[in-house]
């Protein structure tokens, strides 16, 4: 099958009858519109112009035709009805079968001068972030330290990093070393607001900050939505929410909540959350000799939904909550371009700045665990 300007095409081959078949074709030609369904017939083959059709009322004109005619039971109409059965690929409009198009993103017209209208990103617009991009200090370029990331970053100016990726500890109670994880919620949206709040500053104009989270169900917290919400208040434009799936299907889905009754039932997931997030204008300017994507991985990765599975060796660094270095290079690959500065405040085992460091990126992590840091400085050394 093949498709031929607005129409997918096939052909079969035509039996000794061809006069009889010449009439069948000119009597289902009639029934149908000529710009949605019909055949042609040559010496040797009918060839079928597919584009929409009403199959049920096909294989009633056919049924009829072979009934006039008796036609063979593998007649030439009848391998054409089961070709057309066999297409898995197709839309439905107006209670026919739609085969070319189907899938095709409707257009709309005007369409800058109706965003133009709607207001694009409202909440963001009456922002007052300076333009003004600035350097990073040389002692904080290619460092990761020990630090509270809320004081740390105060010593950095404004607009001087280009992407922040980073994955804050989930409150989930998980053991993270010499960091307290588990405390009352409002505490700790306290504290992780106020390091994004730095961060924010410190993203400069058309640079990117992107948040790894993942909700407590078991609380009912939805954490990447509040999370959005908070930098949404902050006027940061919210850009994209990708989806990472885990294909972690080992969970007890019975473990909480009702089994077989509606009085509670309890959903798991198999995924986490990206949320994304860009300062000022969605825009990110650099050089295309620095963009390090491909164009197989771009039309790959412009899909919201990554499947990449989690990371296997948080017990050799004996960390509870380690993303894998290839969802990293993903979002480095994907927002930001080569030579640029990659911040992660939550730095851990120091996956981020592993990474941006391979990838030709400056990188700059913060940890409050000393234990993590030596081991991504170490990582970073080629070490492990």
């Amino acid at each position: 099958m093949e498709y031929r300007e607005d129409f997918r095409t096939f052909s079969v081959l035509v039996s000794e009858n061809r006069e009889v078949m010449s009439k069948c074709i000119e009597a289902i030609n009639r029934e149908f519109l000529k710009g949605q369904f019909h055949l042609e017939i040559s010496q040797y083959e009918i060839t079928v112009f597919l584009n929409m059709l009403d199959l049920e009322k096909l294989k009633g004109v056919v049924s009829a035709l072979e009934t006039k005619y008796s036609l063979p039971l593998n007649n030439e109409l009848s391998q054409i009805v089961r070709e057309i059965e066999s297409i898995g690929s197709y839309g439905v409009k107006a209670g026919k079968r739609s085969y070319v198009h189907y899938n095709r993103e409707r257009k709309v017209s005007g369409r800058k001068q109706k965003v133009l209208e709607r207001g694009a990103y409202f909440y963001a617009q009456e922002n007052d972030f300076s333009t003004v991009n600035n350097s990073l200090p040389t002692r904080f370029l290619d460092t990761v330290s020990v630090a509270d990331s809320q004081e740390a970053l105060k010593q950095m100016p404004d607009n001087c990093v280009d992407l922040v990726f980073t994955s804050p500890p989930y409150n989930f109670g998980l053991d993270y070393g010499e960091h307290r994880d588990g405390v009352d919620w409002n505490l700790y949206f306290e504290k992780l607001f106020a390091i994004f709040k730095e961060c924010i500053r410190v993203t400069k104009y058309g640079g990117r900050i992107a948040v790894n989270v993942q909700p407590l169900y078991s609380d009912f917290i939805p954490a990447h939505h509040i999370i959005s919400d908070f930098f949404m208040r902050n006027r940061m434009i919210w850009r994209n929410e990708i989806l990472w799936e885990k294909n972690n299907y080992n969970a007890k889905y019975t473990a909480w909540g009702s089994w077989k009754s509606p009085s509670n039932p309890y959903l798991k997931y198999t995924w986490e959350f990206i949320e994304v997030f860009s300062k000022g204008d969605l825009k990110h300017p650099g050089e295309s000799a620095l963009s390090d994507i491909t164009d197989t991985e771009f039309k790959e990765w412009v899909n919201a939904k990554w499947s990449i599975a989690p990371e296997k060796k948080m017990k050799e660094y004996n960390h509870p909550a380690m993303f894998p270095e290839k969802l990293a290079e993903r979002v480095i690959k994907l927002f930001s371009f080569q030579e640029d500065i990659v911040l992660d405040p939550f730095n851990g085992v120091g996956t981020t700045t592993k990474v941006a460091s391979r990838l030709n990126r400056h990188y700059v992590g913060f940890d409050v665990s000393k234990k993590y840091v030596d081991i991504a400085i170490q990582r970073l050394e080629g070490q492990s």
